[in-house]
């Protein structure tokens, strides 16, 4: 059901990133498509089963990436897309949102309002209800990126996995702990929106009451009990990396790479950068999972 636009991306040693950061690292890149995410996987998945169910419409929250995702699977199937997200959210996934044809439905609050929202509007239209990480074929659109790091033929240690609602962990964790068993699935996630990470650790939800970070597409503060039960089963550690660890792995991202990445992106770098004897000499993989960014915060980021 997947466009092959989202399939088989890009995956390769950036021998100029492993310098700078002491080990051999490999970029999984799944911004070179036409919603610059790795979303559209799984919102291929779910637009093509309501084609077939001959459903018409679906609501969803999103921080900007899936909304952007689902409106461009939904148009492309002749389905009505609404987008519930925040005021906060960045201005250009607004503004694409728009753009690909979704209704779209401003909260004056964080994403978690946005969620609410979202289940009240499908209870008044009666229409499937799209909810990230919670329903399956998220995670198995993410998963797909999994079966291709799997494919690839060329060992490597560990895959850093940018933690949100845990979609992408999961569905990337499943499909390695079952091929490649040997190598370590570490989820980053910023210490300014801890709440899945904790809930790791402490191996039941913790919630917070706010989030403070640039990487706002990962600016989660209730984790979904389900997902953390999935993410407890794959994940071999969770970290949380600070602000000016995401905003230099971005900028070692654009030196090195050529990559404009929005910071989400670039909490696997962060991670390396905060903790490098851990991955010195070993063959990382880091999946540079988004690249909407609004180019004005960019620009500052990257010449703090």
């Amino acid at each position: 059901m997947i466009d092959p636009v989202y399939l088989d991306t890009p995956m390769y040693r950036c021998d100029a990133l492993g310098r700078r950061l002491g080990c051999t690292v490999s970029v999984k890149l799944e911004t070179a498509n036409p919603v610059r995410s790795f979303k559209g996987r799984g919102t291929e998945l779910v637009t093509g089963l309501l084609t077939r169910q001959g459903r018409t419409a679906v609501v969803c929250a999103s921080a900007g990436n899936l909304g952007q995702a689902l409106a461009w699977s939904g148009r492309r199937r002749g389905l009505d897309v609404t987008v519930v997200a925040s005021v906060r959210a960045p201005a250009a996934k607004l503004d694409r949102i728009r753009a690909l044809g979704a209704e779209l439905e401003l909260v004056d609050g964080d994403f978690e309002m946005a969620r609410e929202r979202a289940v009240r509007i499908a209870y008044e239209r009666g229409i499937r209800l799209l909810e990230d990480s919670l329903d399956v074929e998220t995670c198995e659109g993410a998963a797909t990126i999994g079966l291709e790091l799997a494919d690839v033929g060329s060992a490597f240690d560990a895959v850093l996995i940018a933690l949100g609602g845990g979609a992408l962990a999961t569905g990337v964790g499943h499909v390695l702990k079952t091929l490649v068993p040997a190598a370590e699935v570490i989820c980053v996630q910023p210490a300014g929106a801890p709440a899945l990470t904790r809930s790791w650790h402490e191996r039941r939800v913790v919630t917070t009451e706010t989030t403070d970070t640039i990487a706002d597409g990962v600016a989660g503060r209730f984790p979904i009990p389900e997902v953390l039960g999935d993410l407890l089963e794959v994940a071999d550690d969770a970290v949380l990396v600070r602000e000016s660890s995401i905003i230099a792995g971005m900028r070692l991202l654009l030196e090195n790479t050529g990559l404009v990445v929005e910071p989400s992106a670039a909490l696997g770098v962060a991670a390396v950068l905060e903790d490098r004897d851990r991955f010195a000499g070993r063959h990382v993989v880091t999946v540079v999972c988004g690249g909407n960014v609004d180019l004005d915060a960019y620009h500052r980021w990257v010449r703090s």
